[in-house]
């Protein structure tokens, strides 16, 4: 391993249509008995929702930037089944469910091994830059479709 490849900050990717993140558990995500705080699930979903788009090719920030609108988690349902530990590696399994004209439902699911820590419905709304929903753009509309298809993206 180079100096360069430490360099570079992790990054999930698919397998077929489902997107995969690893992670550690670090102590500031638990609480004094050493177990994952309820709310930090919902940050490990966060960031691998958005690492999912950077591989899927969608670039929320130029998008952002050129006034096109942007992703907001809408509604969120979760179940916890089983805590996560200090020191735990941890897998969010990724799949789009449902794309929508405006908006998009993830399925996400925190793993450890092959037990389901927590198992979580998503929905993200494309908005406009005055807070409203808009349509989504065509070719993202059509790459969540590819994935929810099962397809395997690499980009």
């Amino acid at each position: 391993m180079t100096s360069r490849d430490l360099d570079t900050p992790y990054r999930g990717g698919f397998v077929g249509g489902e997107h995969r993140f690893a992670l550690t558990v670090y102590f500031e995500d638990t609480d004094t008995a050493g177990i994952v705080y309820y709310a930090n699930y919902l940050k490990f979903m966060e960031r691998a929702r958005s690492d999912m788009l950077r591989a899927a090719g969608i670039d929320q920030r130029a998008a952002k930037e050129a006034g096109e609108g942007v992703y907001a988690v809408a509604e969120v349902n979760i179940r916890y089944l089983r805590p996560a530990k200090l020191g735990e590696d941890l897998l969010v399994l990724s799949t789009v469910e449902q794309v929508r004209a405006a908006s998009v439902l993830i399925h996400q699911r925190v793993m450890r091994g092959d037990q389901t820590l927590a198992d979580a419905r998503v929905t993200a709304a494309f908005l406009d830059p005055s807070d409203r929903p808009k349509r989504q753009p065509k070719p993202w509309v059509e790459t969540f479709k590819a994935i929810s298809e099962g397809d395997s993206l690499n980009a």
